[in-house]
């Protein structure tokens, strides 16, 4: 469950919230009476979550992804290098 604290709270203690926002990762959920809640949250973090729904949008690419996932969670693929895959997809640089 998120952090919580009121309006009032949240302006007294915004630079606390930030740090600990910062710190934790996690989101501070900001409750005002008679309003909409709103949330502090890093930017990094609502870009991730703004690119997965971006990604999801789509049923074919996120039956992929889903798939892809799966795969991963078997672990039935070895790992392979960077190299190997750029031979296998053909994209080499020619010297």
């Amino acid at each position: 469950m998120p952090n919580q604290t009121n309006y009032t709270e949240a302006c007294n203690n915004f630079d606390k919230i930030y740090e600990a926002v910062i710190t934790s990762r996690e989101p501070v959920i900001v409750n005002r009476e008679g309003a909409e809640s709103v949330s502090v949250i890093p930017t990094a973090e609502l870009n991730s979550i703004l690119e997965t729904a971006y990604l999801f949008q789509s049923p074919e690419n996120a039956a992929r992804l889903l798939a892809a996932i799966e795969r991963a969670k078997a672990r039935t693929f070895q790992p392979r290098t960077i190299d190997d895959l750029r031979q296998e997809f053909g994209l080499v640089e020619e010297e």
